[in-house]
Order: structure tokens, then C-alpha cells, then sequence
């Protein structure tokens, strides 16, 4: 049977990962509108429950979201070291043979883990591109 040229996938084909769709655009849109509209209520609300709730779990989290609205939520950073607060040490592997590349996959390769173990986080950085 001959190949056709119809139908299957095509390069470039279709709505870019990611992206929405018109239908969703459009329903993002009008939730918000209508989140928007209950905003007065929403606040007053947060306000009376920060004022006199029942409980201070309660109260605080009302507070918090009241300031987080307002101010933004704060950022947070996160700063990464080696022991003592040293730098992070660091190793050029560029120019190690394969038979030492193979040993030291061998000792650290276990604490690696398998593909798939890190649901889809990338501790070492490299992504698909460095396998």
C-alpha cells in the first residue's frame, strides 16, 4: 500500500503547546469577569473573618490573604552552598576517559536513581539535552 500524504502528524501543525485555545480564552475571561464583579464581597468577608473569627488559624489566614492582595506576596529566594557556607565544589569532567567516566557511574550512577524517578523535576540541570 502506498504511503499518502494525508492525515498524521505535520511539523508545526496544530496550537503550540501550552497555548489555550480560543474556547478557553474566552472562559477565563468571563469567570474572572464574574469572580471580579463578587470582589467587595470577597474583601469584606476576608476582613470580617480577620476582625472576628472563630478560631486564629482562621484569622490569620484571612489577614494574610488580605495582605498578600494588596501587597503582593513576598519573594522568596533561596541560595544554595557547600559546607561552612563555601561555594559549591564543582569537577571538570571534559577530559576523563570513558573508563573513568564508566567507574564513577558505576559508584554515583545508584544515587542518581532511574529515568522517571523525579517525577519530572531535573536535579542535576541538564534535562533531555545532556542524556
Amino acid at each position: 500500500m502506498a504511503s499518502s500524504k494525508r492525515g498524521g502528524k505535520r511539523n508545526g501543525a496544530g496550537r503550540p503547546q501550552g497555548a489555550s485555545s480560543r474556547a478557553t480564552k474566552q472562559h477565563k475571561s468571563t469567570l474572572s469577569d464574574l469572580a471580579r464583579a463578587h470582589t467587595a464581597v470577597a474583601l469584606k468577608t476576608l476582613v470580617d473573618i480577620a476582625k472576628k473569627g472563630e478560631s486564629e488559624s482562621a484569622r490569620v489566614a484571612a489577614a494574610n490573604s488580605l495582605l498578600d492582595r494588596a501587597y503582593g506576596k513576598a519573594t522568596q529566594s533561596h541560595e544554595h552552598s557547600g559546607p561552612g557556607g563555601a561555594p559549591i565544589a564543582t569537577v571538570n569532567l571534559t577530559n576523563v576517559s570513558a573508563d573513568d567516566l564508566e567507574r564513577l557511574e558505576a559508584i554515583f550512577g545508584p544515587l542518581a536513581g532511574g529515568p522517571g524517578d523525579d517525577d519530572a523535576s531535573d536535579p542535576g540541570g541538564e534535562g533531555e539535552a545532556g542524556r
